[in-house]
């Protein structure tokens, strides 16, 4: 009775009146009046001032509407999650994930979910940056791995995961990878190798271009085992997505530091779903994730 008593409470603050609350509850306006009444009376405070057919909310009244709506968007949260376990058989998580990300820490976040919830069908779609965000945006999946090249939108819960300086990869053959780091302006006459999607190509090449600073050539590759041949063959550099300077992508490859003006570069990756769609196995992968990056 008490949440339904909240209902009513939260509807009349909404509404601005008993007449219109009652009726968007399908109720009398007597009745709402009672239930607002007997909810005082539980909790043992007043929350409306009543003049004549006008009402202000007590102090106590608007904390108490502040707090329960709060309340209210939880147990709505709870009870999607309940049903989401109880339909065990029929829940399903899609996932999109960097198809030019370098590192291991989606796929032993992926293994470790898999593990812990061996019925959740689990869907991996692959996409450049601006493919994931329209993946996101029409609703084709529930959470993404991207790197953060937009103002954060509220529309969406940004899940930071890691600040991580910028690497670029080349081949053991190339006089450069003797270096200890690498600025933009040493590879202005060095091929950029970039692993991009059809259509997606020249959005990668402007970014690269304008907002990263690669001034060379670009080659393109539709997934990073072919673009990783392109370095080992000596064929260009690739800025790698990724965390660290680890050498497990094989021994033809150097990862070294890339620098612009004197400073490293760095790039925030993060995981993306939209607000409203909060739920028990997207918040438990995206903190999976996120102690792998930590670890």
């Amino acid at each position: 009775m008490l949440l339904r008593q909240i209902k009513y409470f939260q509807a009349v603050v909404e509404k601005g009146s008993f007449t219109e609350a009652a009726e968007a509850c399908y109720i009398s306006q007597s009745a709402i009046s009672q239930q607002i009444q007997a909810l005082e009376k539980e909790i043992g405070v007043q929350l409306f001032v009543r003049k004549s057919r006008k009402f202000t909310l007590t102090p106590a009244g608007e904390h108490f509407y502040n707090k329960t709506i709060m309340l209210s968007s939880e147990l709505e949260r709870i009870c999607r999650e309940t049903v989401r376990i109880a339909h065990k058989d029929d829940a399903q998580l899609n996932i999109g994930y960097l198809k030019c990300y370098g590192g291991d820490e989606f796929h032993s976040a992926l293994a470790d979910f898999t593990a812990k919830y061996p019925d959740v069908n689990v869907n991996v779609i692959e996409g450049n940056h601006e493919e994931l965000y329209d993946e996101l945006r029409f609703g084709k999946v529930d959470l993404v791995l991207n790197d953060q090249r937009r103002a954060f939108s509220d529309e969406y819960v940004n899940f930071e995961l890691v600040r991580s300086n910028c690497y670029i990869e080349l081949s053991t053959n190339n006089p450069m990878s003797k270096l200890s780091q690498l600025d933009i302006s040493d590879l202005k006459n060095t091929p950029c190798i970039l692993v991009a999607s059809k259509g997606q190509e020249e959005v990668e090449q402007t970014y690269y271009r304008d907002i990263v600073g690669f001034s060379g050539d670009f080659l393109f590759a539709d997934n990073l085992q072919k673009a990783r041949m392109m370095v080992v063959s000596n064929r260009g550099v690739m800025p790698i997505e990724g965390v660290g300077d680890s050498d497990y992508f094989g021994s033809g490859i150097h990862r070294i530091p890339l620098y612009r003006n004197g400073k490293p570069l760095t790039r925030n990756y993060c995981a993306f779903w939209k607000e409203d769609n909060s739920g028990y196995y997207v918040e438990e992968f995206a903190n999976m994730l996120k102690n792998r990056f930590l670890s």
